[in-house]
C-alpha cells in the first residue's frame, strides 16, 4: 500500500539553513541597495521600485485568486487604502518637523499599520461577499474598489489629517530600494511558507473543490476570508511604498485598470505559482517601459497595441501562465510522495 507523507525530501534544505539564507539576504540588502541607488540612472531606480511593489501586489493577489481559487477584481483598492494611510501620516510628520531623522522609524510603524487597516477593510468587505463565487464574486469586490476610490477622490481632510483626495497627495520620498525589498522578501517568504504548509492544504482544497473540502470539514469561509485578510495586508504595505517612493499618489491610480494589471500578473504568471507569479510581475513591469522607446517615433498610441499583443499572444500560445501551477525548482514537487509502478 502507498504511503503518502508530508515529510520533506533529503533534497529539503532544513529550516534552519533556510532561515540563516533569509537573513543573510536581509541583512546583504542594505549595502547593495545603497549601491545600486547610487550607481545606476534614478530612471532605472524607479523602475527598479516599481518592479518590487508589483511582486508584493502580485504574489498577494496570487495567494487570494491563484492559489485559494477567488476572483478578486478590487486589489487596488486595498493598496490605495494602504497608501493613504502611510502618506498621510507621513505628510503629518514632515508638517510638524518630526520626520527628519525619524525616516526608519515611519517605515517601520506606518508601513505595517496601512497594511494593518486594509486587512481590517478586507475583513469587512470578505466576510459578506466572500459567500458569493465566480463574477458575483469579481462584481462585489470591483465594486469595492471602486467605492475606495471614490470616497478618497471626495475626501480633502480627516481632522488634522490632509487628505487633498481629488488634487493628488505629495509625500517625502522616504522609501528607497531596500525597504521595497526587504517587504519583497517578507511577502514572497510568508505566502511561499503559507502554502508550502500543512495549513496551506485548505486553500488548495477550497480552490480545487470547494463542495469536496466543506464535505472534509474544511471551514472554506474561514480560509477564504483568510486568504482575503492577508492579501489585503500585503497590498496595503504595496500601496505605502508606493506612495512613500514616488512623490505623488492620486486616487486615479488606484482604479479598476490597476487592479486589472494585477490580476494580468497572476494569470500570466500561472494562478498558483509563487515564482511565476514574481517573473509576470518583473515582465510586465520592465516591458512597458521598454516599450517608450516607440515615443521618440511618433507612434506612442502602439506602445499599449503592441503590449496588448504580446499578451493575446502569450495567452493563445501558453493559456496556463509561464509556469502554470508549477516553480522554478523542486520544492513544488515534494507535496506528494511518488507512487510506485501500478499503484496511480
Amino acid at each position: 500500500m502507498t504511503e503518502l507523507s508530508d515529510r520533506p525530501s533529503s533534497r529539503v534544505l532544513p529550516a534552519w539553513a533556510a532561515n540563516f539564507v533569509i537573513v543573510l539576504v536581509i541583512g546583504t540588502l542594505w549595502p547593495v541597495a545603497r549601491l545600486t541607488a547610487s550607481q545606476l540612472n534614478p530612471y532605472v531606480v524607479q523602475v527598479i521600485l516599481l518592479i518590487g511593489i508589483n511582486i508584493v501586489m502580485a504574489t498577494s493577489l496570487n495567494l487570494i485568486n491563484g492559489i485559494t481559487g477567488q476572483f478578486s477584481l478590487g486589489h487596488a483598492g486595498f493598496a490605495a487604502v494602504g497608501a493613504y494611510v502611510t502618506g498621510v501620516l507621513v505628510n503629518y510628520l514632515a508638517a510638524h518637523d518630526q520626520l527628519a531623522g525619524h525616516e526608519w522609524l515611519a517605515m517601520i510603524v506606518f508601513l505595517p499599520l496601512g497594511g494593518i487597516i486594509a486587512a481590517a477593510m478586507g475583513l469587512v468587505v470578505g466576510i459578506p461577499t466572500l459567500r458569493l463565487t465566480g463574477d458575483y464574486l469579481a462584481i462585489a469586490t470591483l465594486g469595492f474598489g471602486e467605492i475606495i476610490r471614490i470616497v478618497i477622490t471626495n475626501t480633502n481632510r480627516i481632522g488634522p489629517l490632509e487628505v487633498r483626495g481629488s488634487q493628488g497627495l505629495r509625500v517625502p520620498v522616504i522609501s528607497n530600494l531596500f525597504w521595497t525589498y526587504l517587504w519583497v522578501i517578507i511577502c514572497v517568504v510568508c505566502v511561499w511558507r503559507l502554502v508550502h504548509s500543512i495549513k496551506g492544504k485548505a486553500f488548495l482544497a477550497v480552490r480545487e473543490d470547494e463542495i469536496a473540502a466543506a464535505a472534509m470539514g474544511v471551514n472554506t469561509t474561514f480560509y477564504k476570508v483568510l486568504a482575503f485578510v492577508i492579501g489585503a495586508f500585503f497590498a496595503g504595505v504595496g500601496g505605502g511604498l508606493q506612495a512613500t517612493g514616488f512623490f505623488l499618489i492620486d486616487p486615479k491610480g488606484f482604479g479598476f485598470m490597476q487592479s486589472f494589471l494585477y490580476v494580468v500578473m497572476v494569470v500570466l504568471g500561472g494562478s498558483g505559482s509563487v515564482t511565476g507569479v514574481i517573473l509576470a510581475a518583473i515582465v510586465l513591469t520592465w516591458l512597458p517601459e521598454q516599450l517608450r522607446s516607440l515615443k521618440s517615433l511618433h507612434v506612442e498610441d502602439l506602445r499599449m497595441v503592441t503590449f496588448s499583443l504580446l499578451l493575446i499572444v502569450m495567452m493563445l500560445v501558453r493559456p496556463e501562465g509561464l509556469l502554470g501551477r508549477r516553480e522554478l525548482w523542486w520544492t513544488r514537487r515534494r507535496l506528494a510522495a511518488p507512487s510506485p509502478a501500478g499503484n496511480p
